[in-house]
């Protein structure tokens, strides 16, 4: 029998945390500014969060919009922060500017989390090779997820990919987790669920009035019955 699918919800703040926690997400993705596709929210939010939930926390370590790594230096001070202030589970992931993974960047940051679990986030979805940047973060200690629709345009356009590398499962470099996230919607899920995967991450789909408006509790509940109800 599959394991119960995990559900992954975007939290901007503790009411967000709370609804989403009741409607049976499993884990949080913090973000802030979701303008710019989501960037490192402030220390005080995810302590806050921290403090009003009891599920799993991911914070998002990406300072500006786009997916190049900028000062290393000030997402290492970022890192530390969110440390203090309870943060034990990362979001991560840099390119360069050719599209290759940013290896310095990455390496310096994962230093500093001293083993803390953590996914690369949609930047390879931008990659130059996305196998290539798979096989050249294999080794890297904490890393244990992929948030990723399969393409740059979403899930719709990504599918083929996703149930490619969920095939790829356990070989060199595949095996991290694939959490689905990126235009994903409710008709998505049994088919990857067929094809072997098992996370799924959303976030404008927990939001019935949009980024300006709260994750709904009933909305969540939603997705997770669906999870639920979908035999892997």
């Amino acid at each position: 029998m599959s394991e119960r699918a995990v559900l992954e919800v975007i939290a901007l703040d503790v009411e967000d945390a709370v609804a989403a926690q009741a409607g049976g997400a499993d884990r949080l993705e913090l973000v802030t500014e979701m303008a710019a596709d989501g960037l490192t929210p402030p220390a005080a939010t995810v302590a806050a969060i921290r403090a009003a939930v009891d599920i799993d926390l991911r914070v998002m370590l990406r300072l500006a919009d786009g997916f190049a790594a900028g000062d290393p230096e000030r997402l290492v001070g970022a890192a530390g922060e969110l440390r203090a202030a309870g943060a034990d589970q990362f979001v991560l992931g840099f390119l360069d500017a050719d599209g290759a993974a940013d290896l310095s960047a990455v390496e310096r940051v994962v230093e500093v989390l001293g083993g803390c679990r953590w996914t690369f986030h949609r930047a390879i979805d931008r990659a130059a090779d996305r196998d290539t940047l798979r096989k050249q973060l294999a080794d890297l200690p904490g890393l244990d997820t992929y948030l990723t629709a399969g393409s740059a345009t979403g899930v719709d356009d990504g599918l083929p990919t996703l149930l490619s590398e969920a095939a790829h499962g356990g070989k060199p470099g595949y095996e991290q987790q694939i959490l689905v996230g990126g235009g994903l919607r409710l008709e998505h899920v049994p088919r990857l669920r067929a094809g072997g995967i098992e996370a799924f991450h959303i976030g404008g789909a927990a939001r019935p009035d949009g980024w300006d408006g709260p994750v709904s509790a009933e909305a969540v509940a939603r997705w997770r019955t669906a999870l639920d109800g979908v035999a892997g």
